[in-house]
């Protein structure tokens, strides 16, 4: 085991400390890959060697120092790859880090739905499924030739790849790009898509009227879906265009939950972050002649300007699509 993937369980209020929590791992090994908003995946191969310790001894290391220092518990997974301790990370819970057994990748990811394997998406899950492949198990023992018929050369080529256990991934040291996000908890397990999507609306609001009040635009949207059995489904959009504009986050955050095709799923909270801030005045636009669309951006700052004055729910979500 050399490869760690750590989810910190920060609650919003909290996020501000991930670069610290990323600095507690950079303590370790400089090979730190930053999966905001609560997480990060670690190459341990220098560390093993330098303290004499395997991954999984370092991990309890890295979560007694982590409650000790900033009071955050973590969930660690531990693989031989990034592609095998992220799906390990599904399986830990608090306290007691999920390793991939030694030479037994193939054992590990047998009985997983296809769906689990990062990179399948929900229209190739469900053209496997169709054939009858709808555990790793099963691709694994599939053909090459009939994988790629049903989903491509290339594709079928990695997905045999990585269901027979072969992890050609590779932690990226990177830092966590400035970031906004705004969380939409719901009661009790929400399976109404209406409801989930009334959340991803105010959501999209909340951020947008933040970044303008910035005076800042973000690039990529990322969205977090988290269920009731305390796993979660994340997803990253880079924008046509950088905006700060509340209607095209909105639309790109629709775009990425009915991508996921949950159904009856039982969610617990929505969130929605605006990654990759760039001032407002340095930012390009498409010139655009919409009408639709100029009368709405100009409703938009006289919201904007009541909020300002009145506070946040002086304008409800949804107001400017009226």
């Amino acid at each position: 085991m050399t490869i760690v993937c750590v989810r910190f369980q920060l609650p919003p209020a909290r996020e501000a400390l991930l670069p610290e929590l990323l600095g507690l791992l950079e303590e370790f090994t400089p090979v730190v890959e930053a999966l905001p908003p609560d997480g990060a995946l670690a190459d341990l191969r220098g560390a093993e060697r330098y303290f004499g310790r395997g991954a999984v001894e370092l991990a309890s290391v890295i979560r007694v120092r982590a409650l000790a220092r900033y009071g955050v518990d973590c969930v660690i997974g531990a693989g031989p790859g990034p592609m095998l301790a992220r799906l390990a990370l599904r399986d830990a819970r608090p306290g007691l880090t999920c390793a991939v057994p030694e030479a037994g990748e193939r054992e590990f990811l047998a009985g997983k739905p296809v769906g689990a394997l990062p990179g399948v998406g929900t229209a190739t899950a469900r053209t496997l499924c169709e054939y009858g492949l709808d555990t790793l198990g099963r691709v694994a023992a599939a053909p090459l030739s009939t994988l790629q018929r049903l989903v491509g050369a290339r594709t079928g080529r990695e997905l045999h790849e990585k269901a027979n256990g072969i992890d050609r991934g590779r932690v990226v040291p990177n830092a966590v790009s400035r970031s906004l996000a705004a969380e939409r908890p719901f009661e009790r397990d929400e399976l109404d898509p209406g409801r989930h999507r009334r959340a991803l609306l105010s959501a999209a609001e909340e951020l947008g009227t933040r970044l303008r009040s910035l005076e800042k635009v973000c690039r990529v949207l990322t969205l977090t879906v988290r269920y009731a059995d305390r796993s979660s489904t994340t997803r990253s959009r880079t924008l046509k265009e950088p905006t700060a504009h509340s209607a095209a986050l909105t639309g790109t955050a629709y775009g990425m939950y009915e991508a996921l095709g949950l159904q009856r799923a039982r969610v617990r909270a929505i969130v929605l972050r605006a990654e990759s801030l760039g001032p407002a005045e340095q930012a390009s636009y498409q010139l655009t002649f919409d009408p639709v669309d100029e009368k709405i951006r100009r409703v938009e700052q006289v919201a904007d300007r009541i909020r300002a004055k009145f506070g946040p729910g002086a304008v409800k979500p949804g107001a400017l699509a009226a």
